[in-house]
């Protein structure tokens, strides 16, 4: 990901000034201990399963993905040119670190993985996610999902 200092100054300055929610500090639910949650991978990468039809530009629909999917199987079609894909190249886990979880559970630091995960694409306006977000929230609660890693690209 881009550091502001990083862009010139025009998008550096309009990205600094783009309205963002503000969230009170306190949760809308007390989540159980980690040893207990069911915990699941949301990502903005733009991963998909390769037989998966790809993102494209301005999408706001998702992409499930099965906590058994071999990594060979995931491909990432996000449209954005402004980060470098080459760590996900190397590592998937970068963008989508199910191995990592799936060894968190074994180790009993969470209490399970969820069977499903979900990808979307960033680089879309965020008012744009209010229906497929609504949608994952109830796909994640109907799983008993009790917390997700929310893994931004």
């Amino acid at each position: 990901m881009v550091r502001l200092s990083d862009l010139p100054d025009p998008v550096a300055g309009f990205l600094g000034n783009m309205p963002m929610p503000e969230f009170e500090s306190t949760p809308w639910v007390s989540p159980p201990p980690l040893r207990d949650a069911k915990v699941a991978l949301v990502s903005t990468a733009g991963l998909h399963r390769r037989d998966d039809r790809k993102f494209r530009g301005g999408a706001s629909d998702y992409r499930l993905i099965p906590s058994d999917v071999d990594y060979a199987d995931l491909a990432m079609s996000h449209v954005s040119v402004n980060f470098d894909r080459s760590g996900y190249q190397q590592d998937v886990n970068i963008a989508f670190p199910l191995e990592h979880l799936h060894t968190l559970a074994a180790n009993g630091e969470i209490g399970s993985v969820a069977q499903w995960h979900y990808s979307f694409m960033g680089a879309t306006a965020p008012e744009q996610f209010a229906e497929s977000g609504a949608e994952v929230g109830r796909l994640l609660k109907d799983d008993g999902v009790s917390a997700a890693v929310l893994i931004p690209i």
